[in-house]
């Protein structure tokens, strides 16, 4: 039977558990995006994770929503996570970058000239970012050409190359959560009438696209993507989410990549009851790599998961974010450090490399 700390094989990747750590926004980079000079600490503090997928990380300038959110689209970029990974691997971590690009959830002054975020649609979210002054009700969205699309494209393949060039040792696509490719995906946020528009097949397409300009770069084993079916955050919803997902399932196996991480709720998402069970069930059965799942699992429940083989690895947020050495705590017992909610989101150390282990709780 197989368990959660058990390792697993991610293409040549050997990962020495299945507890893995999630994305997670901490805003504690550089004005410039350059990643903040904790961030070493704190992810080679987690480094025991079978792996650590990065933060969110815009692709571009455009993709840009929250104030002090990492970039990989310069140099100074690129050597500021150069150091991360090595920290990373100097613990014998491994890790992975989350590539980012917000589409609609931005705003103006967050943006090159000031410009409108771009989107599938001229449709504005129901939804907030952060500026420097605080929350702020996101900006009207320019429905994007094929011109945009095709540099959006292309910049997913620079930031591809860009993240090989910083030593890390795969990347996952961010799909997930009402950003620009799930906003492509989902019928509430694309009404376009064009090739990216309209049927399933057309709103996967952006997807595929992207998926292929990475795969260009990287080996498919060290792609992922991650998506969030039934996910309301930044004002989503798709009129047949069982339709498109499927859809996106068959276009990503026909990928062969090395992980889809699934998205089951997010934090005060109210599940969607037997549907979403069926549908997650349906998608596990479809897809033909490492299958991750993410949402308020804790150790019973990801032991469950693994075991019953509903899933080949959990990732763990805001657990991840509190206790640096979780595989031991939820593997041997240990107790939890609880999550300071007023620290997850910019500041200084506090909240962000300050947990202590579990050694270091009992001494």
């Amino acid at each position: 039977m197989t368990s959660l700390y058990d390792p697993i094989t991610l293409g040549n990747l050997q990962l020495k558990n299945r507890v893995f750590m999630a994305p997670l926004t901490r805003n504690r980079a550089e004005p410039d995006g350059v990643p903040g000079k904790l961030a070493s600490t704190y992810y080679s503090q987690r480094a025991s994770a079978g792996l650590i997928v990065s933060e969110a990380t815009q692709i571009s300038p455009m993709g840009k929503g929250y104030i002090n959110t990492p970039g990989i689209h310069s140099r100074e970029q690129i050597a500021g996570w150069n150091n991360i990974v090595q920290r990373v691997h100097e613990a014998d971590g491994r890790i992975f970058v989350q590539l980012w690009h917000v589409g609609r959830i931005s705003h103006n002054s967050l943006l090159p000239g000031n410009a409108s975020p771009l989107a599938p649609s001229s449709i504005t979210a129901k939804s907030q970012t952060v500026l420097a002054t605080g929350f702020v009700d996101v900006s009207e969205p320019k429905a994007m050409t094929l011109a945009d699309i095709h540099q959006t494209i292309e910049d997913y393949r620079k930031a591809a190359a860009n993240a090989k060039a910083a030593g890390f040792d795969g990347v996952e696509i961010h799909a997930a959560n009402g950003y620009l490719i799930d906003q492509f995906l989902q019928t509430k946020s694309n009404i376009r009438t064009d090739d990216y528009g309209g049927v399933a097949s057309n709103r996967v397409r952006f997807l595929r696209e992207v998926v292929e300009a990475v795969l260009s770069v990287w080996e498919s084993s060290r792609v992922g993507v991650r998506i969030s079916p039934f996910g309301t955050f930044n004002d989503m919803g798709d009129e047949n989410p069982e339709e498109t997902f499927s859809h996106v399932v068959d276009v990503l196996n026909d990928l062969h990549l090395g992980y889809l991480h699934v998205v089951e709720a997010s934090p005060g998402e109210t599940p969607a009851g037997e549907r979403l069970a069926d549908l997650f069930k349906h998608l596990r059965a479809q897809w033909n790599g490492i299958y991750i799942v993410n949402g308020g699992y804790d150790a019973a429940r990801g032991e469950l998961i693994i075991s019953d083989k509903r899933a080949d690895a959990v990732a763990y947020g805001r657990l991840f974010l509190a206790n640096p050495d979780l595989p031991k705590r939820l593997q041997y017992g240990g107790p939890l450090n609880t999550p300071d909610q007023t620290s997850f989101y910019g500041g200084t150390e506090h909240g962000y490399t300050d947990y202590p282990t579990w050694n270091e709780n009992v001494q």
